[in-house]
């Protein structure tokens, strides 16, 4: 066990290139998955918070739902989507980072919609009134609010990363693990582990707690600011 810590520790200092490229090829798909899941899900987030319609609540259960929904099972979905057999198996992206990318998507998605939701919630529910009452737009309306509500939005958004980063079902079934193209730093334990490489696991274990530190000291700063 110490031989492999030292090994592993020799791989980071030495800037082996294959962890990093794996590292930034995690990161690739992670930021791209959270910032189109951001494109839709916060929309949606707002609209929860502050319209009443009938399918509200089962708007609400659905993203629940898809929360608890394991990542295998996200990816067996999007698989069948996009094998030769599927409805839009034309496009050819099985095994590619377009299908890690929205796999992970779908993964984000409930989380960011169901957090910025309760955060808008506890917003003051006459905000929207008065912007429109002092003549601001729709979209100035929505702009503004989400600014009031920035820290949490971060929070979810941070929160989305945090799924994805972390997850392996989806990486593998859909990105097939391919080596210098779709291997990421949760699938890439997971194969040196049964093969016995501890060193190369570990290090990009290593690399994985730096990132999820990263991400939980670049939030409590954030709310330590806003105070």
């Amino acid at each position: 066990m110490i031989d492999s810590l030292v090994q592993a520790g020799k791989l980071l200092v030495s800037g082996d290139r294959e962890v990093y490229y794996i590292t930034l090829t995690s990161l690739k798909f992670s930021l791209s998955s959270v910032t189109i899941a951001a494109l839709f899900s916060l929309p949606l987030g707002f609209v929860l918070g502050f319209r009443k319609f009938r399918a509200r609540k089962l708007v609400i259960a659905a993203l629940n739902t898809l929360m608890a929904l394991p990542t295998v099972v996200v990816g067996l979905l999007v698989y069948s989507f996009l094998s030769r057999s599927g409805p839009l198996g034309g496009l050819g992206w099985l095994f590619r980072p377009q299908a890690v990318i929205v796999g992970q998507t779908i993964l984000c998605f409930p989380i960011i919609a169901s957090m910025v939701h309760s955060a808008l919630s506890k917003t003051d529910l006459r905000l929207p009134e008065t912007l429109i009452t002092l003549g601001a737009s729709q979209r100035q309306v929505f702009w503004m609010t989400l600014r009031e509500a920035r820290v949490a939005i971060i929070s979810a958004l941070l929160a989305g990363f945090g799924r994805v980063i972390g997850e392996v079902g989806v990486s593998m079934m859909l990105g097939g693990n391919i080596r210098w193209y779709t291997r990421t730093v949760t699938t890439a334990i997971a194969l040196e582990t049964s093969k016995g490489e501890f060193e190369l696991g570990l290090a990009l274990g290593v690399i994985l707690l730096v990132l999820a530190f990263l991400v939980n000291l670049a939030l409590h700063g954030m709310v330590r600011y806003e105070r």
